[in-house]
């Protein structure tokens, strides 16, 4: 790599021992890097660090839009096309929700992104007993397709991509989707979209399940099949490290687990008789921006380089499209305050670029009041302003991998690669991703992390403004915070009684007994969920009769 590395190596032993000396005058402040503390990162980076590691430019960088992708997978990146912006929403009823889409829409976002409240979530019905204080909370209430057709009123869904952040009851709100989406007369090849249903993730991190783990992956194998055979251009899983981040995992353990996710996904539709060239080129990923900007960067592009280098070498795709690891990204809820929450706006910045400068395909940028309570309207047009404002007139979007052959961040992609290449090796010995879950391997490194990382808060080894350290006091609530009024829950639940006394209570009763019947053959379910949510079956009636064969989950603690 280096052209004289003899020379390189006498001018950096110089350095060194005029750093040296200038630290005995003025001693070097203490390194409060949120993760770096794990990774082996020297002050200065040379050519010598790199010939070090092994660095080769053909094997390890090449170019944009070429294996292995480190550089991005578009050849002119963002200035053939600006990455989505896709801020997520969710609140209170689906017509409430709905206004919320268009404000964003005409306001500049170029794809939605869908919040559901807590017990459409958790596979319940707006009148459950269960959702009681809950309805419309922390996203949208959506108990069956009538909800759904509501939600996306008057939206082109073949001119917009949806993104829905669901997982346990994600087949049936798949489902509700596609059937709203066929009621329309959408062509099928037209839907466009993800859907998250990365069930994997929610036992390692973010604890929203409804059935054990063997039968809750193949739901999601089941919605991969039927995807690759009948909707061409949805993605039918994002595979998420971001709820494993915001749990309190290090950077290196979030991009190990999340692929980790990914390759058990890849390994089950595999054994299912599918071929890897079908469904690979519709997988994406979801990963966490944290504080950490360069590590970050470096983040995203050992994330590539690792899936492409498992999806050609270890699953032999021949197709490109396989080997591309496409990502939605969202800046770090866990890293905002609600002490002084206009700080927020400088974090989401800096994470915001962290992300862009990373490659990432698709961006939500999070609103300033987040700590508090969903966002306000002027809250999420800030956080949009955010991504326009870095698309528009920062210039970072002239680039592609503007900081690619960076010696620091060259080296730092190559030390996450490689402490990630630890845990995926690790797991590989476990039997798999599902096997290290039932064993509860991952949930108890996540513990392990986030329990450092809040002692070394308390101790201020780590610094979080306004919180730890520049401090104040604050006599009122700094910004006005949105407010879910909880009438909602009548009138969702008014909807839904509303609806049964309309529909064919017969029809419900046989469709539901298709869904009992395919669960208990091995069947693909979507087919007969499909027909259930077009018969008017809801939500918990779907999510019920699954339960009744499949049975629940109870976590075993492990620490």
């Amino acid at each position: 790599m280096a052209n004289d590395p003899g020379k390189i190596e006498a001018l950096q032993n110089t350095w060194q021992k005029k750093l040296a000396d200038s630290l005995r005058k003025v001693p070097e402040r203490p390194v409060r890097f949120t993760t770096w503390s794990d990774l082996e990162v020297p002050l200065l980076c040379t050519p010598n660090d790199l010939d070090r590691i092994g660095f080769d430019f053909e094997k390890d960088l090449g170019f944009p839009g070429e294996y292995p992708f480190t550089r991005g997978v578009q050849p002119n990146m963002y200035r053939g096309k600006l990455w989505t912006m896709r801020q997520f929403a969710g609140f209170s009823s689906p017509e409430e929700t709905n206004q919320r889409f268009k404000l964003l829409l005409e306001k500049g976002q170029t794809g939605l992104s869908t919040a559901f409240d807590m017990p459409t979530l958790m596979g319940y019905d707006c009148d459950s007993p269960m959702s009681l204080g809950e309805v419309g909370k922390c996203g949208v209430s959506v108990s069956s397709l009538e909800d759904m057709e509501t939600l996306f009123d008057g939206i082109p869904l073949d001119e917009v991509t949806t993104s829905m952040t669901i997982n346990g009851p994600a087949i049936v709100i798949l489902a509700m989707y596609y059937v709203m989406a066929e009621k329309r007369g959408i062509p099928r090849e037209k839907v466009r979209g993800t859907l998250q249903n990365d069930i994997l993730k929610e036992y390692i991190a973010q604890k929203e399940w409804l059935f054990p783990i063997a039968p809750a992956v193949k739901c999601v194998i089941d919605t991969i099949e039927y995807g690759t055979q009948h909707y061409p251009n949805w993605n039918t899983v994002s595979i998420s490290g971001y709820h494993i981040r915001e749990a309190g995992a290090t950077a290196v353990q979030e991009l190990a687990f999340t692929i980790a996710d990914g390759m058990a996904y890849v390994e089950e539709s595999l054994k299912r008789g599918l071929q890897v060239d079908e469904f690979a080129p519709r997988l994406s990923f979801f990963f966490d921006v944290h504080n950490d900007f360069f590590e970050e960067i470096a983040k995203f592009r050992a994330a590539r380089r690792i899936w492409a280098k498992l999806m050609k070498e270890r699953y032999g795709a021949k197709s490109p499209k396989s080997w591309m690891l496409r990502t939605h990204a969202q800046t770090a809820g866990v890293s905002l305050t609600a002490q002084q929450p206009m700080n927020n706006v400088v974090r989401v910045a800096i994470q915001a670029m962290a992300g862009v400068l990373g490659g990432v395909n698709s961006l939500h940028t999070n609103s300033m009041d987040e700590t508090l309570s969903l966002p306000t309207d002027d809250a999420v047009l800030v956080a949009l302003r955010t991504q326009q404002v870095l698309a528009e007139e920062s210039g970072v979007a002239n680039f592609a991998d503007p900081l690619g052959g960076s010696y620091l961040v060259e080296y730092l992609t190559h030390q996450v690669e490689s402490a990630a290449w630890e845990y995926i090796n690790k797991i590989d010995e476990m039997g798999g991703m599902v096997a290290a879950v039932e064993n509860g391997y991952p949930q108890a490194e996540i513990g392990n992390s986030a329990y450092h990382f809040q002692r070394q808060l308390e101790k201020k080894e780590k610094v979080m403004v306004g919180v730890n350290q520049y401090t104040m006091e604050e006599k009122k609530r700094a910004i006005e915070t949105l407010y879910i009024d909880r009438a909602v829950e009548g009138r969702q639940a008014k909807k839904l009684r509303d609806l049964k006394a309309r529909r064919d209570a017969g029809k419900v009763q046989v469709s539901l007994e298709g869904v009992r019947q395919a669960a208990q053959k091995g069947e693909n379910l979507m087919p007969s969920i499909m027909q259930a949510v077009r018969d008017w079956a809801t939500l918990q009636e779907v999510c019920d009769t699954l339960r009744s064969v499949y049975g629940i989950y109870r976590e075993d603690g492990k620490f």
